[in-house]
């Protein structure tokens, strides 16, 4: 299925959402490989999802973990990048091997001109910036028309629910760098409810 833009979808940790979401057109799969998380995966788990999918981006999720670290697991499980939850210095940057986005936050009450610095500052050193979570309540006309102004010079990806109703209707008014979508669990092994993610997908299906 070919989508109208770029779809990221995070924390796949079972066999049914990595190979639904990579046939329905996703870009790309987050794994969280921190071990500082609860629910991380081991990297056997990750290498033995990525080998039943194809054409997708593998990106690793982490936050406390070492340049060294994080270089060593990108290269055991196959990653194509790696999603970074904490700001690193630029230096720490340029010696991953594999490129990477930075989760961020909104933070509502912050200036835009600080904003505006916070993204060009950055955006040489990450290939994109993720915006995952949308706040509540969600952002005003004024933010909005902001935001677009911001995904036109930065590659900003955003989660659905900046969208609560037509969001085929925000991703051609936007125009992010794509959408973020999260995994979910098995209800048992090999049983899954896709209701809610499948009507996403046929919204930005390409006609």
């Amino acid at each position: 299925m070919a989508l109208i833009v770029p779809v990221m979808v995070r924390g796949i940790n079972n066999l049914s959402d990595a190979r639904y979401c990579a046939g329905m057109g996703a870009d790309s799969l987050t794994f969280r490989l921190d071990p500082a998380w609860p629910d991380h995966l081991s990297p056997d788990a990750v290498k033995e999802l990525g080998g039943w999918v194809s054409g997708v981006q593998l990106i690793g999720e982490f936050d406390t973990l070492s340049v060294d670290e994080i270089n060593a697991l990108a290269q055991a499980c196959g990653l194509h990048g790696v999603l970074l939850h904490r700001r690193r210095p630029a230096h720490e940057l340029a010696e991953l091997t594999v490129p990477a986005y930075k989760l961020i936050t909104w933070i509502p009450d912050m200036l835009p001109e600080d904003v505006e610095l916070r993204f060009r500052e950055q955006q040489a050193t990450y290939a994109g910036f993720v915006l995952a979570q949308a706040p509540s309540p969600l952002p005003s006309a004024a933010q909005l028309t902001r935001l677009t102004e911001q995904a036109r010079r930065y590659a900003i990806w955003l989660g659905e629910g900046y969208a609560p109703t037509d969001i085929r209707n925000f991703v051609e008014t936007v125009r992010p760098a794509g959408i973020v979508l999260e995994g979910g669990h098995e209800i048992k092994p090999g049983l899954r409810d896709f209701e809610e993610m499948e009507a996403v997908f046929e919204a930005l299906e390409d006609e």
